[in-house]
């Protein structure tokens, strides 16, 4: 097996299985913070150092908070999507490791030579759909929503490529 398709391979189950993960660390680090009142100075250098190394992965990977959105997103329809930017308006990791998404080692990138230009990327990702005319992961002329302060790298883009032209790695 090549170790391109190890690698589709092992993201994919990440992803599928990103709510689990999520729900896992979630909870874990609800109980820590308020069972055995772990100061949350270390939630918040968890995800700046998270931040900093892979984006803004906390709200969609670790995040107590982000796993009630997420379920309240599956119960909310068609326009549960937009419920998800405004819970971390009041975070300030969501807003640290936001703003690290420009300057972070991990980024979503596009191989153009390679690309389809199908757009099975932006119909997957959040930002893109909320704002189509703004963001784009294949459209040179409009913004990358993977460097984007709002986007919490859920990975569903990468996933979707059908060929491998996005990758998430170190820039």
């Amino acid at each position: 097996m090549k170790k391109s398709n190890k690698k589709s391979k092992l993201l994919s189950l990440l992803v599928n299985k990103r709510i689990y993960i999520l729900a896992l660390i979630g909870i874990g680090l609800y109980y820590l913070v308020f069972v055995h009142h772990l100061s949350l100075w270390y939630p918040l250098a968890i995800g700046v150092a998270l931040g900093l190394i892979f984006g803004k992965v906390f709200c969609r990977w670790a995040c107590p908070m982000g796993l009630i959105m997420e379920v309240m997103m599956s119960l909310g329809g068609d326009n549960a999507t937009k419920m998800y930017q405004y819970h971390k308006l009041g975070c300030p990791i969501a807003w640290v490791s936001g703003w690290l998404n420009k300057f972070s080692f991990f980024k979503i990138k596009i191989n153009e030579d390679s690309c389809l230009n199908c757009g099975k990327c932006d119909k997957v990702c959040y930002i893109s759909s909320l704002e189509p005319t703004k963001f784009s992961l294949y459209k040179p002329k409009l913004i990358n929503p993977g460097e984007n302060y709002s986007c919490s790298k859920c990975l569903k883009c990468v996933e979707a490529c059908p060929n491998g032209s996005l990758t998430y790695k170190i820039n």
